[in-house]
């Protein structure tokens, strides 16, 4: 079973939210780019758990941003995460930052 689940915020800026994530979980967030989604922190932890911290905003056609997830256009900052199973341990680190709201979560 994989969990997806989508999480955001309007406290931090993607960077701010990576360093502190970091912190929190002991892990290594890689700075990457891409033409779809511009500036985002990747970081895998052991048991393969993916963790993307990115802007909601995401650069479109003409200049003009589009948002990565339309359904939450007031979420400035969302994470990804990408997980073998449910992982009781870090949901607990994450519900514990300031300001986060687990927008969706499901299970394939």
């Amino acid at each position: 079973m994989t969990v997806f689940d989508i999480c955001g915020t309007n406290t931090y800026t993607a960077r701010e939210l990576a360093v502190l994530l970091a912190d929190r979980l002991a892990a290594a967030f890689a700075e990457r780019e891409s033409d779809y989604l511009g500036v985002y922190f990747l970081a895998t932890l052991a048991d393969t758990t993916r963790i993307q911290v990115q802007p909601n905003a995401i650069p479109g056609d003409h200049g003009e941003d589009d948002l990565y997830e339309d359904e939450y256009p007031d979420v400035s900052v969302l994470l990804l995460v990408t997980s073998p199973a449910a992982a009781a341990p870090l949901n607990d680190e994450l519900s514990a930052v300031e300001g986060f709201t687990r927008l969706r979560s499901s299970r394939s």
